[in-house]
């Protein structure tokens, strides 16, 4: 055999191996970015720390996409609906600043529930939906649904002797601890921030 024919073939064992192994780490991204970065990793001289680091970032960065699609798909939301969409200028009363602040997800680090008040067709809901979308795409379950719908839920879960596990399954979303009320223009929505918007209801 011919070194030509031998480095073909070896190159055809590695192949295989790889989409053999990429397969068992379901790892999809990774088998098809492997071949492209490799080929760039020796026309740029990388190191073989580099290119793995590459190729690892695109499957993560293709994982995170995926989960977070997942995580919007499974909270059941009404509709899309983002931060950037929504319309200050018809909510004039609320801030941008606080907005903006908690589109940061702080609160759901320190266990802090988000509450929007105000009458109907004030954007609540929209602002329910774009810090639980945020909440989605940044890694955390999330469950959407109306308050009495949330006290149908528990009230069959209480019926069926299921009351405990379903509180133990909403728990891995949602903790309270101490409000604190931002004020603003009884006409526009207000904001008070109490606890993580992993399970976020909106009174209709």
């Amino acid at each position: 055999m011919t070194t030509a024919t031998k480095a073909l073939a070896t190159s055809r064992d590695l192949a295989a191996e790889l989409i053999f192994l990429t397969r068992a780490l379901k790892a999809p991204t990774l088998r098809e970015s492997a071949g492209r970065l490799a080929e760039r990793a020796r026309a740029e001289s990388w190191s073989h720390e580099e290119y793995l680091a590459a190729c690892l970032q695109r499957e993560v960065a293709a994982r995170d996409a995926h989960g977070g699609e997942g995580r919007m798909k499974a909270a059941r939301f009404p509709a899309r609906k983002s931060l950037e969409e929504f319309d200050f200028d018809h909510a004039r009363g609320l801030k941008r600043d606080l907005i903006a602040h908690l589109g940061t997800l702080d609160f759901v680090a320190g266990k802090e529930n988000v509450i929007f008040l105000g009458p109907p067709g004030t954007g609540k809901t929209h602002l329910a939906i774009g810090l639980a979308i945020r909440a989605c795409q940044a890694g955390h379950r999330v469950l959407f649904d109306t308050a009495s719908q949330w006290v149908d839920r528990l009230a069959e879960a209480h019926t069926g002797g299921r009351l405990q596990a379903e509180l133990v399954r909403l728990a891995r979303c949602w903790s309270s601890t101490r409000s604190a009320t931002f004020p603003s223009n009884p006409k526009q929505p207000t904001c008070s921030s109490n606890s993580s918007p992993a399970a976020m209801s909106e009174p209709r």
